[in-house]
C-alpha cells in the first residue's frame, strides 16, 4: 500500500475528528494488516516521489483507491482573504495535534504545505455546508473553544418526522441533529453566500448572506430556489470553513501520467462488474469510482475489488460478492 502521508489510514485518520473515532481503532486494523502480510509504504506520493512506470512494470496488478480529494470550493467576492479554508485542512491539522505531530509539518511531498495554525479558539466561526464534514467542523470548533459556531445550509430544514413524499422504506430525508449539534451551534437554513468581506489588512471580518425562497417540483420536493428580496445582510466571521464535499479524486499526476480514462463527473471510468479501468491491470475502488460516499460503501468496493484482482490473477477466486456467496 503507497501512502502519501506520514501513516496509513486516510480520511479515517486524518479526516474524522477523534472525538467521531479514536485512532486506537484504526491503529489496530493497520496492525491486523501488517500481521497478514500487507506492506505499507508511506511518504509514497505515486506520480511525485514514486516513479508511475515503476510501480506498473514492479506490480502484476494496481489498485486505485486514493478517494475523491478535490474539495468543493465557492467562488464568490472575497474568496481570497484570510480566515476562509477548506474543511479537511482545518480537521486535519487538529487530528495532527491529537496525534503529538505538528501540523504545519507535512510530509506528503507535495504542494498542499500548511503555511498557518487554523484554530477557531475565540472566533467567530461559520461552517458551509450542512454534512457530516460540517458537523465535525463544528464539534471541533467546540472543542477549541470558538466564541461562536453558525452552520449555513443552501436547502431548507427538513421535516422532522417522515412525510407522504418519503414512505417506509424508502430513505427518509428528515432532520439529524449530530453530537456537534447537540453541543452547540446556530444552524441556518436555506442561505447563500453572496460574498466574504474583509478588513483593510486582508482578514476576514463577516460574510454577506442571502434568504432562499425554494420551489417545489412535481415530486413535492425542493428543486429550485430564488433570492429573497431585502434579505441581505451581514453576519461577523472570522473563521469560514468550507464544507460542500468534494468533487472528484486529483487528476494531476498519478491518474494523468497513468492516463485512465474518467466518466462524465470526473471519476475514474471502471465497471461494477469487475472494477477495472481501461488499462487491463488497474483496477479502481471507492470514492474514486464512484464519487464522494461513505466509509461503508469504501469497504464494500474495496471487497469486490480484491475479488476482481484475484480472479484476474489467479482465474479463479474464493473471496466472497455481495451478490455470489461461496456457499452456493
Amino acid at each position: 500500500v503507497f501512502e502519501r502521508d506520514d501513516a496509513p489510514g486516510g480520511l479515517l485518520r486524518y479526516g474524522i475528528p477523534d472525538f467521531k473515532l479514536e485512532k486506537w481503532v484504526v491503529d489496530r486494523r493497520i496492525r491486523v494488516l501488517e500481521e497478514e502480510g500487507v506492506v505499507f509504504r508511506c511518504h509514497a506520493n505515486v506520480g511525485v516521489n514514486v516513479n508511475v512506470n515503476d510501480l506498473l512494470r514492479e506490480h502484476h496488478a494496481v489498485v486505485l483507491a486514493g478517494g475523491a480529494t478535490v474539495p468543493r470550493d465557492l467562488q464568490v467576492p472575497g474568496r481570497e482573504l484570510k480566515g476562509v479554508h477548506f474543511a479537511m485542512e482545518f480537521l486535519k491539522q487538529q487530528n495532527k495535534r491529537n496525534a503529538d505531530l505538528d501540523p504545519l509539518v507535512n510530509k506528503q511531498v507535495e504542494s498542499n504545505v500548511f503555511d498557518e495554525h487554523l484554530l477557531a479558539t475565540g472566533k467567530q466561526v461559520v461552517v458551509i455546508g450542512g454534512g457530516d464534514t460540517g458537523s465535525d467542523c463544528v464539534g471541533t470548533s467546540n472543542r477549541q473553544q470558538a466564541s461562536s459556531v453558525t452552520q449555513f445550509e443552501l436547502m431548507p430544514m427538513p421535516p422532522k418526522e417522515r412525510t407522504p413524499l418519503m414512505p417506509w422504506p424508502s430513505y427518509p430525508m428528515t432532520l439529524k441533529n449530530s453530537s456537534s449539534h447537540e453541543e452547540g451551534a446556530d444552524r441556518l437554513w436555506a442561505v447563500a453566500t453572496k460574498e466574504f468581506v474583509g478588513d483593510e489588512q486582508g482578514n476576514l471580518r463577516a460574510i454577506k448572506v442571502v434568504d432562499l425562497e425554494w420551489k417545489s417540483g412535481t415530486d413535492g420536493r425542493p428543486s429550485s430556489f430564488v433570492e429573497r428580496a431585502g434579505s441581505e445582510r451581514l453576519i461577523p466571521c472570522e473563521l469560514a470553513l468550507l464544507a460542500m464535499g468534494f468533487t472528484q479524486p486529483q487528476y494531476k499526476g498519478l491518474l494523468e501520467q497513468l492516463g485512465v480514462e474518467l466518466d462524465a463527473r470526473g471519476n475514474v471510468q471502471a465497471s461494477e462488474k469487475d472494477y477495472r479501468t481501461n488499462i487491463s491491470k488497474i483496477f479502481t475502488c471507492g470514492d474514486t469510482r464512484r464519487g464522494q460516499s461513505l466509509v461503508v460503501w469504501a469497504i464494500s468496493e474495496g471487497r469486490e475489488c480484491a475479488r476482481s484482482v484475484d480472479e484476474y490473477l489467479q482465474g479463479v477466486s474464493v473471496l466472497e460478492r455481495r451478490d455470489l456467496s461461496i456457499l452456493v
